[in-house]
This record gives C-alpha cells, sequence and structure tokens, in this order.
C-alpha cells in the first residue's frame, strides 16, 4: 500500500512540474524540429483558460493539411506565421459534400476569445460546387494582423452576434457574400478581391447590434472578368456596413447595394458610405435607401466606438 502512495505522489510531483514547465512559447513545425508537427496538437496542449497568461504558438513555413477548431476554452493565445505566403491553413470541404450545409465546412473556427491570427494564410480550397469557409469565427475580442483568407462563396464567417473582431493589413478573396455574419467586425487597410460578379458582403446584424461591418482604408480590386459587383446584399434585414476611405473601382455598380429580392429589407438596411474614392465610388446613382454620410456623422465610426463595449476593447492599442 506504501509502494502505491509513493508511486502516486511521485507522480502528481511529476504532472504539477510538467504544467509549470508548459512553454509559453510553442513550435510547429511540418519537418518535426518544433514541439508539434501539426497545429491542432500544439493547440490541444494549451491549458484551458490558461491561468500562465498570453501563449504563443509559432508555425514554421509549411502547408497544414488540417481542419482546426479554438474551443471555447482555449484563450489568450498568439499564432504567428513564419512568412504569411508559405505558412498555410488549409483544407476543402465545402457544403455538398455529405451535404454537411455552410457552417461545417471551415478550414479554421475560432471560438475562444482573446485569440491573435498573424502570418498565416488560411484557405478554402474546395472546387466551386458550393458555400466553403475559409474562417468561422465567434470569438470575442479576435485580431487578424498581416494574413490571408483565400476561398470563394463565403470566404469569411464572422458567425456570433456581440462578438468583436479585428482585420488589419489582410487579404479577403472570394466570390460570393465572401465576409458575411452578425459580428461586429472592423478592417483595416485591407486588400478586398473579387473573383466573379457578385456580392462582397452579407451582413446579418440583428437589429439590437449597433455595428456590423466597417471597412476602413481598404483597397477593392476585381478580377479582369469582373463588372458589375455589389458592395453587399443583406442576409439578414438589419444588416450593418460602411465603406468609408476605401478605394472602390471601375465594376462596382452604380447602384451599389441589393435587397436581396426582398423589398422589404430596404426599410431595415444600413448601408453607409463615406469618404471613398476610386471610378466606383460615385453614389449620384446608389440606391435611395442607403446613405452617404456626412463628415460630422463619420465621426462616430471610429475604432474606439465600434469595438469598445463593455470592457474599452482597442486592438490597436498595447
Amino acid at each position: 500500500m506504501r509502494k502505491y502512495l509513493l508511486l502516486i505522489l511521485i507522480l502528481a510531483g511529476y504532472l504539477n512540474t510538467f504544467a509549470q514547465t508548459t512553454p509559453n512559447i510553442i513550435v510547429v513545425d511540418r519537418n518535426g524540429t518544433g514541439h508539434f508537427r501539426n497545429i491542432q496538437q500544439a493547440i490541444d496542449s494549451v491549458r484551458a483558460f490558461n491561468p500562465a497568461g498570453m501563449v504563443t504558438i509559432y508555425i514554421k513555413n509549411g502547408v497544414y493539411k488540417e481542419k482546426l477548431e479554438i474551443p471555447t476554452h482555449i484563450c489568450n493565445v498568439h499564432f504567428i506565421g513564419e512568412d504569411k505566403f508559405k505558412t498555410i491553413i488549409n483544407y476543402d470541404d465545402h457544403a455538398n459534400i455529405r451535404k454537411m450545409g455552410t457552417f461545417r465546412t471551415y478550414t479554421l473556427k475560432i471560438c475562444g476569445n482573446d485569440i491573435t491570427m498573424e502570418n498565416l494564410t488560411i484557405e478554402n480550397s474546395a472546387a466551386q460546387l458550393g458555400q466553403a469557409v475559409a474562417l468561422h469565427v465567434e470569438g470575442d475580442r479576435i485580431v487578424f494582423r498581416n494574413c490571408r483568407f483565400l476561398g470563394n462563396q463565403d470566404t469569411i464567417y464572422t458567425g456570433r452576434e456581440n462578438a468583436r473582431q479585428y482585420f488589419e493589413n489582410c487579404y479577403i478573396e472570394g466570390t460570393t457574400d465572401f465576409i458575411f455574419g452578425p459580428s461586429t467586425a472592423w478592417f483595416e487597410e485591407c486588400q478586398i478581391f473579387c473573383k466573379r460578379n457578385s456580392y462582397i458582403t452579407a451582413a446579418s446584424t440583428p437589429i439590437q447590434i449597433k455595428y456590423g461591418y466597417i471597412f476602413n482604408r481598404c483597397t477593392v480590386t476585381l478580377d479582369s472578368l469582373v463588372d458589375s459587383e455589389y458592395l453587399g446584399r443583406p442576409w439578414r434585414a438589419y444588416a450593418m456596413t460602411l465603406f468609408m476611405n476605401c478605394k472602390l473601382p471601375k465594376g462596382i455598380k452604380p447602384i451599389g447595394w441589393d435587397n436581396w429580392k426582398n423589398i422589404e429589407n430596404e426599410k431595415t438596411t444600413r448601408y453607409m458610405e463615406f469618404n471613398n474614392s476610386g471610378e466606383g465610388a460615385d453614389v449620384s446613382q446608389r440606391v435611395s435607401w442607403s446613405k452617404k454620410l456626412s463628415a460630422k456623422e463619420a465621426k462616430e465610426f471610429t475604432i474606439e466606438n465600434v469595438l469598445s463595449g463593455y470592457d474599452k476593447w482597442n486592438p490597436t492599442k498595447k
């Protein structure tokens, strides 16, 4: 009996030592030189609601063929890729595989809070046979910097109301409704590339949520065959989207916005523009139910106002 008790005490001491020495920097390398070869293994190694503070997962160059999920109990993690063009997370599910539907097609799903992603490519490389999400994000206070999001229909799904996300200096491409969902999201100096005549956004902002999608100082570009692109259409009736200080090319439809074949949406949508430039920025023929903000009205739309919430979150401040 004493031997068993001694063994239990030794094992408990070992586990406690391991927990205390688990690194706050975890290296992932497909070539086997890091702590793990797969990103999901690194995610799973992080303690639930880690009391040790921020954990950094450094991901070396490589193509990681993984369908990743960061669960709700994994928070306060900073993912850093070695090179955004060479550190690639890829999967290829689409909605018509085994009738899985849109919301299970993700390459990366983020449910935990306080996650930062930097210098990464997140790609859904499925053939154009249905909706195919690259990023599905439900966490709050989520930051993406210098990342690339590659896909076709439904590339980025911001999937939870009252959740806040911040995209800075990111590249986002897609075909139809490729930025969609109910979250509040700020896009700062991002590159938006449209691959087909269709719709950039499909916000579903709830009626009680003041802010939906804010695009500030972004540049929209079109594939050479694209010449009829809408800024957005409302997935739900109170969709809120603002393009301000953006560069809009020729090929943006003069009317700008679509009502998703429902005239009732025109009474409730919150579509706005301010101080955009380029051939697609002419608002003289925009739909009557969209709004051109005055300089005074535009002052409301700052990162501090849009993202602060009850906790005064500002992702631009360290």
